[in-house]
């Protein structure tokens, strides 16, 4: 299957900043692409590969942090639009600075991510770096972002000057299947500040991730507290929850976990709610939860 130049109408000023989008990558000799299969980044890619063919590389970044249920989908996609990819090991974890966990965590990520990417491009000449980040990441604390800028990675989406929203448009315009996929911060984002980083850990909170995969949740974290997970959902899925509460409880904790509680207060995207106690929040234990009932 490959991707389609526009399948559907895009409200005026969103196709005008498409064609500029197009515009930017249309002179690049060729693109080495940083991929992690979400929206954005894959909006970047099969523009990049419409634009220059396979004069533009995916670059899948691989290590502990990165869930392999994301990496196997950012590959299927791919393999699916017949756009060439590749699989970049990195190892941030053996970075003390990221291992100690600090509240600018991504930048030494990022860091890692974009020096492999950067070799890369250097040895088999490749002109440019690209990432996914778009123009509504502007006002967020991104320290991954000035990772990006100091190895000289542009960012196309911020400058054709295009919103979260509008990439979803936009790929939807495409027929892309993940124009509607929700946002997947890496695992180390589950963890509070401070609370060191080790593979071990991080392949926990995944196999506890996985609990909710297989019973079909598709929006979710699980909060690292120590012995304890704190599971984040919508609020329209906390019903579901409490109906699989058991089967839930009883298989997170063959992970690893003694307690397993589920935050009332819901689920909430970005790296804020990580950093907070678990005494400042609602949390209910699956195990004390009945069917149809929350305690009083």
């Amino acid at each position: 299957m490959v991707v389609p130049i526009q399948t559907e109408t895009l409200p005026a000023e969103t196709a005008q900043k498409l064609a500029q989008l197009r515009t930017l990558l249309r002179p690049m000799r060729s693109a080495l692409i940083a991929y992690s299969g979400g929206v954005d980044s894959a909006l970047v890619m099969v523009v990049a590969h419409q634009e220059l063919g396979d004069k533009a590389l995916a670059c899948i970044g691989v290590s502990p942090s990165y869930p392999r249920r994301e990496m196997r989908a950012a590959v299927e996609l791919a393999e699916q639009l017949q756009i060439p990819y590749r699989l970049v090991n990195t190892e941030e974890y053996l970075d003390e600075n990221y291992a100690a966990n600090p509240a600018n965590r991504c930048y030494f990520c990022k860091t890692e991510l974009h020096t492999h990417l950067a070799r890369i491009a250097q040895s088999e000449a490749w002109e440019v770096v690209l990432d996914g980040a778009n123009a509504s990441d502007l006002g967020d604390h991104r320290p991954g972002m000035v990772a990006a800028r100091e190895h000289n990675v542009r960012s196309p989406l911020v400058e054709a000057a295009i919103t979260k929203p509008e990439v979803r448009q936009i790929a939807r315009s495409l027929g892309m299947p993940v124009w509607d996929k929700p946002a997947m911060a890496c695992l180390s984002s589950r963890v509070p500040h401070g609370t060191a980083i080790t593979p071990q850990l991080l392949r926990q909170i995944e196999e506890a991730e996985d609990v909710l995969v297989a019973l079909g949740f598709s929006q979710f974290r699980v909060r690292h507290h120590g012995e304890l997970a704190r599971i984040e959902l919508p609020a329209e899925d906390l019903p579901k929850a409490v109906a699989h509460h058991a089967q839930i409880a009883t298989e997170i904790r063959q992970t690893g976990y003694r307690f397993v509680t589920l935050d009332l207060a819901g689920f909430r995207a970005g790296g804020s709610s990580t950093a907070e106690a678990v005494n400042g929040t609602a949390v209910v234990p699956l195990s004390e939860l009945m069917v149809g009932t929350l305690p009083a």
